[in-house]
This record gives structure tokens, sequence and C-alpha cells, in this order.
């Protein structure tokens, strides 16, 4: 081997080892691009070039040239036909016009990641002190050498751009996710309701059918007004129902709406599920559905249309369904009392939403808001809690959640002598004598009890009164003071 071709590929080398140093770690497409022309068209004396990355469609991403068109369209065309699929191959292309003097060569090399084409580089006219010679073959895999290291940089920086418009584009989603559920009354930022947040920013663009989990006054419909806010029905209406609250004969024609005629006097009434036609319709308390109900909104979720109570049109309809409950559903099931089809089909995806126990940390928050909110409506802004009050919310077991938060606070803005909420005001309302939260001899369940047969003594045992303080429906008071007799009874 001669001094020259020693040198030669020392340099060639060198040239290898430095852009791996210059290369490392993630570099923007564009960079990578200029720094591949420089080292080719330096290190093989080429008089022109140009660096071309693609688009996955073929379209140019990031282009650099030197003493050729700033086009790798342009560039292509003095190749022969079917330039990308011989690059394709991995090895490298050479074109060649008898115009002029010397003859004018081109030779072309692939930006190749696997079996991807990320790219081209293109060299042109190789200058020496006797003149323009060609490339040689060691040329040309040099050149392969060099391109194949920067495609490997150019994949790696794709995938680093990729993964951060992935992350901006949730951080984007997750803010607006959390901006519309302030204005929808939801405030958290607690783990329990960013990941309830999350499930909800991905489940509703699909439109499946969401059965929301949790007990009374967790604010169940206003995640299920998030639900539609980000659906591709945001634009209909959104229809709630309370299935508890009325009687079976009043709720069927509620929810299926009456033909004319029916009865003397009787015209035709639209209803819910054909209000909620385009939008969603949510249905609270489902567990509270009748037998003969659950079999016609089996049919609802089946088959999309329905019949109107008194009448034999077939009525089709198009919605999102979001059902709740705080009932035991499964074990409903497995006695009877709640049909297994229906259920399966109502709980596509469950989401659970977390009472306020479990997040205690979004106290803070939810107190701010309804002091602004309420403080406004009731003549008095600028209200604060004083340190105690704060504290007393913060450790009182709040048994009928957010709503039972918001009622206490809406009474104490009400009734606050001061501009400062004081814990005394708190107690006024809650009862003095509240056991506290973290009280290890009692269960939560107990804690439960004895709250609400103090507000009961408070109210004078009037069950609407109670219901009202403790922010939960009078149908839910009942059935829990009915299962605290049962467990009573049980240990007798």
């Amino acid at each position: 081997m001669s001094t020259f071709d020693r040198n030669w590929r020392e340099l060639q080398l060198e040239t290898l080892v430095d852009l791996s140093l210059t290369i490392g770690g993630v570099r923007p497409e564009e960079e990578l691009v200029e720094e591949l022309l420089q080292r080719a068209v330096g290190t093989l004396d080429a008089g022109s070039g140009l660096v071309a990355t693609l688009h996955p469609g073929g379209q140019e991403a990031a282009v650099r040239s030197v003493g050729l068109p700033q086009s790798f369209e342009a560039i292509r065309s003095l190749f022969p036909p079917h330039l990308l699929e011989q690059l394709a191959a991995g090895d490298f292309v050479r074109a060649q016009r008898d115009e002029g003097d010397p003859p004018f060569e081109l030779l072309a090399a692939p930006l190749r990641a696997g079996t991807d084409v990320l790219g081209v580089v293109v060299l042109g006219d190789k200058e020496t002190r006797v003149g323009r010679i060609p490339f040689s073959d060691s040329d040309a895999r040099f050149l392969l050498s060099l391109s194949n290291m920067v495609a490997t940089a150019v994949a790696t920086s794709r995938r680093v751009a990729a993964i951060e418009r992935d992350r901006q584009r949730l951080a984007d989603e997750n803010r607006e996710l959390r901006d519309v559920a302030r204005r929808e009354g939801f405030i958290g930022e607690s783990p329990p309701v960013r990941e309830m947040l999350e499930t909800v920013r991905r489940v509703a663009p699909t439109g499946v059918n969401v059965m929301l989990r949790g007990e009374s006054g967790v604010g169940k419909e206003r995640v299920a007004r998030l639900l539609h806010s980000f659906s591709d029905r945001a634009t209909g209406p959104f229809v709630p129902l309370n299935c508890a609250a009325l009687p079976e004969s009043l709720l069927e024609a509620e929810l299926f709406g009456i033909e004319e005629g029916v009865a003397t006097g009787v015209q035709r009434r639209l209803g819910k599920i054909e209000l909620a036609d385009g939008g969603t319709l949510f249905l609270d308390e489902v567990g509270d559905l009748t037998p003969s109900l659950q079999a016609k909104l089996l049919r609802v979720v089946q088959e999309r249309e329905f019949e109107r109570l008194g009448g034999r049109e077939r009525v089709p309809v198009d919605l999102n369904l979001v059902t709740a409950t705080n009932r035991d559903l499964e074990k409903m099931v497995a006695d009877g009392q709640f049909r297994q089809d229906l259920y399966y089909r109502l709980r596509v995806v469950v989401i659970r939403v977390a009472p306020l126990r479990e997040r205690r940390t979004d106290i803070p928050l939810l107190a701010r808001h309804f002091l602004e909110h309420y403080g406004a409506r009731f003549g008095r802004p600028g209200l604060q809690l004083s340190r105690d009050a704060l504290a007393a919310l913060m450790s009182f077991p709040f048994p009928g959640n957010v709503r039972e938060l918001e009622n206490v606070l809406q009474a104490a803005i009400a009734l606050a002598s001061a501009d400062v909420i004081s814990e005394d005001d708190l107690r006024f309302q809650t009862g003095d004598a509240a056991p506290p939260a973290t009280d290890a001899t009692l269960t939560l369940e107990e804690l439960e009890r004895l709250h609400i047969e103090r507000v009961l003594q408070a109210v004078d045992g009037n069950r609407n009164a109670a219901a009202r303080v403790l922010g939960i429906d009078r149908s839910t008071l009942y059935r829990k003071m009915q299962r605290f007799a049962t467990d009573v009874a049980k240990s007798d």
C-alpha cells in the first residue's frame, strides 16, 4: 500500500470517528444534514454536493446543497429512473453526462435506516490537482459509511421529535381538559382526579358506553358532562336524568316520552332519550331501574331505537350513553335484580370517581372555588377561611362528599358574621361534636352513621332537610338508613 493510500485511509477513519463524536446524542435533523454535506464534500474533494432528507411520502424534509440546485427533485432528473428504488437496496448509484469537458459525474448514496430510505446524499465532480476524475469504488463505500451513520442519527432525531410532539399534544389536551373541568365545576389536582381525567380524555372521543361508579355527591354528573364536552357530539345536547328521583310510571314517560292520545287530553311529549338525539344521555342511579324499564333500555342500547309510551312507531336515536350508580350492580346481577346483558352493555368502560376522603388535598381547591362562586352570588366577595376552619374541613369525613362540602360552605358564607369564616361557622352547620375522620376507633361506616344521626337530630328528624344538608337525595338517605338498621339488627 502506497503512502498516499495509507494517508487516505487514515483520513477516512479519522473522519468517521470525528463524525460519530460530533453527531452523538440527539441533534436536529437540519444540523445533521449540514454536517453530512460538509464532511462528504470536504473529505471526498467533491466540487458540489447535496443532502436531502425525505418524509415517508417522499416529500423533502431538510435540504442543504453547495454548487447544486437546492432541490432533490431537480437533481433526481439527472439520474436513471427509479433512483429511490435502487438506493433502497443499500447501494450507491452513479450518473454521468457527456456534455462538456471533462464529463459531469454524480454519485448518490442513501441515508438508510433498516429498510427505510430517510434521504439521499449526492456528490458531483471529484476534483484533484490534475483535474476532475471519477469517484472510485472506495469513495463510494466511504460515502455509504458516512450516510449510514447519519441516517441512524436522523432516525433517532425523528423518534425523539415524535415523542416530544406526543408529549406536548398530551400536555395540551390535559390542560384543556383541566380547564373544561374547572368550567364544569369539577375541581381537583390530586392523583385520583388526574387519573380519572386522563381516562376521560382517552375514552370520550370513542363514543363507547361509559359507566361512572362512585358514592353520592362525588360529582358523577360533572364527569358525565366532561365526557360529553370531549366527545364528537359535544355540539349536541347533554340530557341528564336521575332514575331514582321518580316512580316507575313517571320515569317511563320521562325517559321514553308519551304518544299523543294515550289518554284524554294527553299530547305527545318527547322523552329524555329523544331529546338527547345527537348528544349525550346521562342516566344517574341506573341501578334503580325496574326490570321492565331495564328491558326497554336494553333495546335502546342494542338497537338504538325505542317506542314512545302508548306508541307503536320505532323511533331511531343516535346518542352517547353515560350511566352512573353508587349501588353494587354486581351483587344485584347475582341476585337477579339487574339484567346481566344490560349490565355488560352499559359498563363497556368503567370510570371510578373517588370520594372526597380519598382526595383530601383537593379540599382547599374546592373550598376556594366555592368561596369565590357563592361569595359573588351572595354579595360577599373576598371571604376567606381561617386556618382552623380549613383544618376542620380537612379532618371532616364528609359522607356526602363534594356536594356536602359545597352545602356546608354555602351556608357558612351566608351566615358568617366576619370576612373570615371561622371554625365555629362550620361547626354551626356540620355539628359541633362531629368525630374526626382520623379516629382509629371507628370505621368509616360508623362515622357516616353517626354524622347522619346528628344531622337528623339537628333538623328534628326531617329527612328532606337532612338530605339537603348532607348533599344527597332523599332516596339515597333512605337506603343508607335502611342499611344502618339492618346492620344494627344483625349485631343484636
